[in-house]
């Protein structure tokens, strides 16, 4: 038996959980978001969805990529305020 718990962030709706943590980490390692979507089996505009709400309700950046990148663009850090 072990103790388990979740935590995210809310702020009027949830924020910022496990998906979005997860989807920013493969972003980072891939530095594309529609390749990170693909790997989570998720379609791209529901990705892009995900990152526009928890801009929203975090009131923070989370990308700092350009619409209409090329395939060879780099959406730059996912962390925006990451220091490491």
């Amino acid at each position: 038996m072990k103790i388990a718990y979740k935590v995210w962030l809310d702020n009027h709706g949830k924020a910022f959980g496990d998906g979005p943590y997860e989807l920013l980490r493969r972003v980072e390692k891939t530095k594309s978001l529609h390749r990170a979507a693909q790997q989570m089996g998720m379609a791209y505009s529901k990705a892009w969805r995900l990152i526009l709400t928890m801009e929203q309700r975090l009131k923070v950046l989370c990308l700092n990529g350009k619409l209409g990148a090329t395939r060879e663009g780099d959406p730059g850090s996912p962390h925006r305020g990451r220091t490491s």
